[in-house]
């Protein structure tokens, strides 16, 4: 569901016409940066027709809102208005593939990208040479002086992984100023994951090496207003979308979150019956019951906060969401042992049976949680 507001008085006079540059800037309490960007935009792009599309997350501070007005003075400012989704690389998806210029931009409303960079990587897209020109912060000129010591490492430490892992051969896949050919994205695009932050590093490893790439450099600035939107979880949506890639994307980044957590079930499970078990002595079975739970509940628990943290439930709704979620893997409980025990009657293997069952097990909550649990509204 979004709401677009795209009304206004017309565009001004060097951009009349269809645009040659959609500028696409995802936001999330920006408030106080989005006019400052688009003015910035105005001025570094004159002579330049250009579209800027601000695709806003439903923020509380009321970003949409301000761009709303803004859009009402001035036709080339457009604003997407999500409900119910959440996530840097879904709304760069959904600003480019609602865009209409030939060339997208995608560049962070934060004010710490530098803006005067987009005359030239527009220059370099239409000279036909290159699909993608990406805004580096680590080859010659560029720089990232404004990192933490703890945020450099990490970013240090994502590029290398990706470089190796997905043998990206580019110096700076993280980055999140790049610009791109709109009919080289829109064929990648259904490939690509909706989760997560790291956009230009799917699409190019998405691309497996088909896109023409150009590296410039830019300096990376501090921020003026605001908060930094990167938390802890930001490493956990690096990791599953590096596994998705390596598996070809047989499985979606959410599955291996939420198999991941799955894992980490097992552990809390295994300590709560222990502890039922040995310390306070209770009969195996209802041991073994209160390790189901005690798993159960940490599985929703990491789940609303990590792999469903676009869709996470709040206030009642919790509790609505942790009694389905039971329901689910107690079913989920059975479609695990009916598997198990026929894959063992076919094959007497106990780890083959186990695996099968779990698998299943896995499939089972994975597909009926989102269907039910964290559904869509």
């Amino acid at each position: 569901m979004h709401d677009a507001s795209q009304t206004g008085s017309g565009y001004p006079t060097q951009a009349v016409g269809l645009p040659q540059l959609s500028v696409i800037i995802p936001t999330f309490k920006e408030r106080d940066n989005v006019v400052t960007l688009f003015r910035r935009l105005e001025k570094t792009l004159l002579g330049i027709p250009f579209e800027a599309v601000f695709v806003d997350d439903n923020s509380p501070d009321g970003t949409w809102e301000v761009l709303r007005a803004l859009s009402r003075e001035d036709g080339r400012v457009r604003c997407i208005r999500r409900i119910g989704r959440r996530g840097l690389s879904g709304a760069c998806i959904e600003g480019i593939l609602a865009s209409s210029a030939p060339c997208a931009a995608v560049i962070d409303a934060d004010l710490q990208h530098d803006e005067t960079q987009l005359p030239k990587m527009l220059t370099l897209l239409q000279g036909g040479e290159f699909d993608l020109v990406i805004g580096s912060r680590y080859i010659e000129g560029g720089s990232a002086e404004s990192f933490n010591r703890q945020r450099a490492g990490a970013s240090a430490l994502a590029t290398e992984v990706a470089k190796r892992v997905l043998r990206v051969e580019i110096a700076d896949p993280m980055s999140g100023f790049f610009m791109i050919r709109r009919d080289r994205f829109e064929a990648l695009a259904p490939q690509l994951s909706t989760q997560g932050f790291k956009i230009l590093l799917d699409v190019v490893a998405t691309a497996h090496g088909d896109l023409r790439v150009k590296e410039i450099p830019y300096t990376f600035g501090s921020r003026l207003h605001g908060e930094s939107k990167l938390d802890s979880m930001v490493a956990l949506d690096f990791l599953g979308l590096v596994l998705a890639k390596v598996t070809n994307d047989v499985v979606s980044l959410r599955f291996l979150m939420f198999a991941m957590v799955g894992s980490l079930g097992l552990v809390v499970h295994f300590a709560a019956l222990y502890t039922a078990l040995e310390i306070f002595r209770i009969p195996f079975a209802e041991a073994q019951a209160c390790g189901a739970v005690c798993a159960m509940t940490s599985n929703f628990i990491l789940n609303n906060f990590l792999t469903y943290r676009d869709q996470r439930l709040k206030g009642l709704a919790i509790l609505r969401g942790l009694l389905l979620f039971y329901l689910v893997c107690s079913v989920g409980l059975f479609a695990n042992v009916g598997v198990a025990f026929s894959v063992y009657d076919q094959q007497p293997i106990w780890w083959l049976a186990g695996a099968a069952g779990a698998l299943m097990g896995v499939v089972w909550n994975y597909a009926m949680s989102g269907l039910f649990v964290w559904r869509k509204r």
